[in-house]
């Protein structure tokens, strides 16, 4: 049985772990120790490490065969470093802000698989356009994502299950997307729109920066957006908040101390965001892929709704997110996906037996992408 860490136990890393227990020997690692307390309780074995510290992350990768990336934002590019340093193929899902092709000569360097992005979107909607990509010529292709509480609870009506700054950097982050072959870019929660989903009602889009890879590796797709999902009236105060500098990462002084806002921004959101417990949400995603396939025009039409699993208690973001990352992983370790180097989720898509197997994955875990086509 091949031996996995999963660096990270926050809600998606847990929900990974627990999930890759059932093939692998797993050891979740994270320096927080309620949380691993809270993995042990699954029978999966545990291990204190501060990814900060490099020496010792890179310590506690060598007895392991495979690696799961499930740390915040911030860390996540010297993370994957350190995991390509130490020659371990990895499955990651932090979503760092860098470019991850500044690590491909090194991955490459060390015969190494680095699967980045590869959560619900970024991962599954690369995967899908991945798959599709190279079997019809496509013109234009749209995501439209969102996880959001089932209770609109005043005065943010959204809880989240990653880092608070992670989700802040979707509100400051400018916004890229390919227009007639250019790439635009905005600032982030521009071009709102009210936009209706069947199960949901009325929701918010706007444009945020999640097509990330695709801009580089789908260069013959003329239009390409990525827009993220909320409850309606959700821009106006995040706008305020952003122009008024509680987003900021420039430190201000604050009676001779130095204060970054976001940070303080994020220790007051956190409480208010944080779902409670036996608190229900659900994750949407439409994507749209618009082209010609075997000379006649063609459209597909994926469709996601999910909910929280009462059964095992394991919310719905997690499971798309979590369940997209460990089918990878599934496919790195049974040796199906063997590409070395920075490997972005739509590489992944792009054999037959790869896509189906991921969507075969997620529906035998209850995620199920109905398709429509025209």
């Amino acid at each position: 049985m091949k031996k996995v860490i999963v660096l990270g136990a926050g809600l998606v890393g847990k929900a990974m772990a627990i999930d890759l227990s059932k093939n692998f020997d797993v050891t979740s690692a994270d320096i927080n120790e309620e949380a691993l307390g809270f993995v042990a309780q699954h029978g999966i074995k545990t291990q204190k490490v501060d990814f900060t510290n490099l020496t010792q992350l890179a310590a506690a990768l060598q007895p392991f065969d495979l690696v799961v990336g499930a740390v915040p934002g911030f860390m996540g590019l010297q993370t994957v470093r350190t995991v390509i340093e130490a020659g371990k193929n990895i499955a990651d899902i932090s979503f760092f802000p860098e470019d991850p092709f500044q690590l491909d000569e090194l991955a490459k360097k060390k015969n190494v698989t680095v699967i980045t992005d590869c959560g619900v979107a970024p991962g599954m909607g690369n995967i899908i356009l991945g798959y599709h990509y190279h079997r019809m010529k496509i013109t234009d292709y749209e995501c439209l994502v969102g996880g959001l509480p089932v209770v609109r609870e005043w005065p943010y009506e959204y809880k989240a299950v990653f880092s608070p700054i992670d989700v802040i950097e979707e509100y400051i982050r400018p916004a890229r997307y390919v227009q007639q072959g250019a790439v635009i870019v905005k600032e982030a929660l521009s071009d709102p729109e009210l936009i209706h989903f069947d199960g949901v009602g009325t929701l918010e889009s706007w444009n945020s920066d999640g097509l990330r890879s695709l801009i580089k590796t789908m260069p013959g797709i003329p239009n390409m957006i990525e827009k993220t999902l909320r409850y309606p009236g959700c821009i106006e105060y995040l706008r305020v908040l952003r122009e008024s500098g509680f987003f900021s990462y420039e430190p201000v002084d604050i009676k001779g101390v130095k204060v970054r806002p976001i940070d303080v921004t994020a220790k007051l959101l956190f409480p208010k965001w944080k779902l409670k417990p036996g608190e229900e949400e659900f994750t949407v995603m439409r994507i749209r892929i618009v082209g010609e396939e075997n000379g006649k025009p063609k459209t597909y039409q994926y469709n996601l709704l999910d909910r929280t699993d009462k059964a095992t208690n394991t919310l719905s973001m997690a499971r798309t997110t979590g369940y997209t990352c460990t089918a990878a992983l599934n496919l790195i370790a049974n040796g199906t996906f063997d590409r070395k180097g920075i490997c972005p989720p739509e590489y992944v898509g792009e054999k037959e037996e790869n896509f189906q197997f991921v969507v075969n994955y997620l529906k035998d875990r209850g995620v199920h992408y109905g398709i429509q086509q025209q």
